[in-house]
């Protein structure tokens, strides 16, 4: 590849960083979740304290910058800010992982719905109508019933559900990109189904996909918190955000920092990503200035 043709490239690249960076608040944004990633990455690996280890000699001990236990300790003497980094990597990673899995199903299904159209687009929107109406927690409690308590459980029971509205919305974008004029000649040379889906369609939505994909995430969050609020998410002495609140909750009046300081970051990870995905939305619209 010669040097113009990939300059040319890294153009589009470096003004949408510009258009995304070009707000106070996203680099705000950017900036905490990069801070809370960093810290979820590195303070359980360098504090001499484990996440898992009860310690009846420091049972509810006030958040101190003694003994680098800042943000005290919990009910069975653990360090509370070990566990916190640890319940920021179980939510994120629930939260990528299943928003990754949820654009994939969402992707190809609203696709080939809409591309193919006739009965098989009615048949799998209707698959998406029936699933709709499934309870979503009655689901995950017949799943924890039947397997018992597993994180897979949990990218199983978040992606059963978070992958339909992308579906509706890529087979609603798939309609409008069948009726454009390289498809019809796409067509004419004999380009097979499967080839059409993959470089003609799904590449001219991919924006649209990725913005959702981002305010999937911390929706997703959301329902893992949730759900280890109800005490069927992730199982001790793993903890995610949600479970830390759940514990919290009970110690609210007496140690309150136990469920202020986990609300606190979960409510801050949502918050950048939401933003983040307003700002990428706003990057991606071409008639934005």
């Amino acid at each position: 590849m010669s040097a113009p043709v990939a300059v040319a490239e890294r153009r589009p690249r470096r003004e949408l960083w510009r258009r995304l960076c070009a707000r106070r608040s996203t680099r705000a944004a950017l900036l905490t979740l990069g801070l809370i990633v960093l810290a979820a990455v590195l303070v359980p690996w360098l504090s001499p304290y484990d996440y898992s280890s009860p310690s009846w000699t420091h049972i509810f001990t006030a958040p101190t910058w003694a003994g680098g236990q800042v943000f005290g300790t919990d009910a069975l003497g653990r360090d509370l800010l070990v566990r916190v980094m640890w319940g920021c990597r179980i939510s994120l990673l629930v939260g990528l992982v299943a928003s990754v899995v949820s654009v994939v199903i969402g992707v190809l299904w609203g696709a080939t719905a809409g591309y193919l159209g006739g009965r098989t687009d009615a048949l799998l929107m209707r698959s998406v109508d029936v699933l709709y109406s499934v309870p979503f927690i009655p689901l995950v409690i017949v799943l924890n019933v039947l397997f018992g308590r597993h994180l897979v459980l949990v990218f199983i029971g978040i992606g059963a559900v978070s992958w339909l509205d992308i579906a509706r919305i890529v087979r609603g974008q798939t309609l409008a990109i069948c009726s454009r004029e390289y498809v019809d000649a796409a067509r004419a040379l004999g380009v097979r189904t499967p080839a059409m889906i993959c470089r003609h369609v799904v590449p001219n939505i991919m924006g649209i996909v990725i913005v959702y994909a981002t305010l999937t995430v911390p929706a997703v969050i959301l329902f893992e918190a949730l759900l280890s609020f109800l005490g069927l998410g992730v199982q001790a002495p793993l903890a995610s955000l949600g479970s830390l609140v759940a514990d919290g909750a009970s110690e609210m009046q007496s140690n309150p920092y136990l469920l202020i300081i986990p609300s606190i970051l979960l409510a801050l990870i949502v918050l950048c990503l939401n933003h983040l995905g307003d700002a990428l939305r706003d990057a991606l619209d071409p008639h934005e200035p």
